[in-house]
């Protein structure tokens, strides 16, 4: 369960505040909320995620690179979240006015993909950064529920491990969900041959 401090605060307070403690922390409507310590089998998952993903890139050409710690600040209701993999086009870095002393981007130009693996907290990822990243336009999105924590009705009744991939069409994420043998199917890159099980057995 995430814990919220009782502190509201900008964005600029938020930045300046941000401890160097090994802890993370994401800024949610003003409310700075530590984020739960990542367990062994989340950083198994985000490690070969962020390797297929780089390779898929790498493969195209694209100007894109995946930072180890950087922010996407959500302008219209003063959040800032730190996503698990989150992929930027390094050719419109030169116009995200934050980012050469802050490591922030602001504009959906900057991010063909972001990528959430949930934890506990499993209703931010589901919910409010569903909605935050679908308002700012990110293109891709997706949910990685190796672990089948969400609600029932994005993982199935029983639970099921889900991944759900959102495609922003026309303002809208259109949303498809993956499970065991299904074979993953990107919107961006559309090489790549991956199942849903493969992902989910990076967990061990």
């Amino acid at each position: 369960m995430t814990q919220a401090l009782p502190k509201l605060a900008t964005f600029e307070q938020f930045i300046e505040w941000y401890p160097s403690n090994g802890m993370q922390y994401e800024l949610h409507k003003g409310v700075i909320v530590e984020m739960p310590p990542p367990t062994g089998e989340h950083e198994n998952v985000v490690g070969f995620l962020a390797a297929q993903i780089t390779f898929q890139f790498l493969q195209m050409g694209l100007p894109f690179r995946i930072p180890k710690t950087a922010f996407i600040k959500i302008e219209s209701n003063n959040s800032t979240y730190s996503p698990d993999i989150l992929v930027l086009n390094h050719n419109n870095l030169v116009n995200e006015p934050l980012w050469s002393k802050q490591s922030t981007v602001m504009q959906a130009e900057s991010v063909p993909i972001v990528v959430e693996v949930v934890s506990t907290n499993w209703r931010d990822d589901y919910y409010d950064k569903f909605r935050d990243y679908e308002e700012m336009g990110i293109p891709e999105y997706w949910i990685v529920d190796y672990a089948a924590l969400g609600g029932k009705r994005f993982t199935g009744n029983p639970k099921q491990q889900t991944i759900t991939i959102c495609n922003l069409v026309d303002g809208d994420y259109q949303m498809n969900v993956f499970r065991g043998d299904d074979v993953i199917v990107s919107p961006l890159f559309t090489q790549l041959k991956l199942t849903a099980q493969q992902i989910f057995d990076s967990a061990l």
